[in-house]
């Protein structure tokens, strides 16, 4: 299911390999994205779910890198197939994306689903286009494809912010979308130890203290 949601206190090791492919990825660590992507498809990724992830960057970090870090799987997964390894492809979605009208509609029920609101603000109003993008393209064309679990686009997403610069207020927005969904205060603070260990101290500490800005949110004043 795509919105699916359990709650866990720990990362499965598939959910961990997540965390490293998505944040070098953004970052353009394309070497050390090679040894990611490696690990990840050893710990349980399919290639499918590791295509997946890097389509999504595109929305995060811009097409460029999201091609390159495309390239890079796909140059890995010959080679591990040149070495015998027989990696899982995985599935595709299950069922047609809309288009039109029915991708926006569904887009903005996605998006509203996983704010537990709907989305609005004055910078919608003043650049509406990017509101219409969001909605079909983000939450449209990609959270559609329900071949990658919510929860797992959410890893991955924010993986993708910690690793970037100036774009805080973002990765608390995700924060906040990842426990609406089920994602618990144990699992982020995990995945910001992997980061802190796999890609730099940084990306950790931004997770880490995005988490404590939203659970201050949360505590009964």
């Amino acid at each position: 299911m795509t919105n699916s949601q359990t709650s866990s206190e720990t990362l499965s090791a598939r959910q961990q390999a997540i965390a490293p492919i998505a944040a070098l990825a953004a970052a353009g660590d394309i070497s050390r994205l090679n040894t990611a992507i490696n690990q990840g498809l050893d710990a349980g990724l399919t290639v499918n779910d590791a295509k997946e992830v890097l389509v999504q960057l595109y929305a995060y970090a811009g097409f460029p890198r999201s091609l390159n870090a495309l390239g890079q799987l796909m140059k890995e997964v010959e080679a591990r197939k040149q070495r015998g390894v027989q990696d899982v492809v995985g599935q595709e979605p299950a069922r047609a994306i809309p288009t039109g009208d029915a991708l926006l509609t569904a887009g903005t029920a996605n998006q509203t689903k996983l704010i537990g609101a709907p989305a609005k603000g004055p910078l919608f109003k003043f650049a509406p286009a990017a509101d219409q993008y969001l909605k079909a393209h983000l939450f449209g064309d990609i959270f559609e494809r329900d071949n990658l679990d919510w929860q797992s686009r959410e890893l991955a997403t924010i993986s993708m912010l910690a690793a970037l610069q100036g774009v805080d207020s973002q990765l608390q927005s995700h924060v906040s979308i990842s426990m609406n969904i089920g994602i618990t205060a144990p699992q982020l603070n995990e995945l910001a130890q992997v980061l802190a260990d796999q890609v730099d101290a940084g990306a950790g500490t931004r997770v880490g203290e995005a988490i404590k800005r939203h659970l201050s949110t949360k505590t009964p004043k």
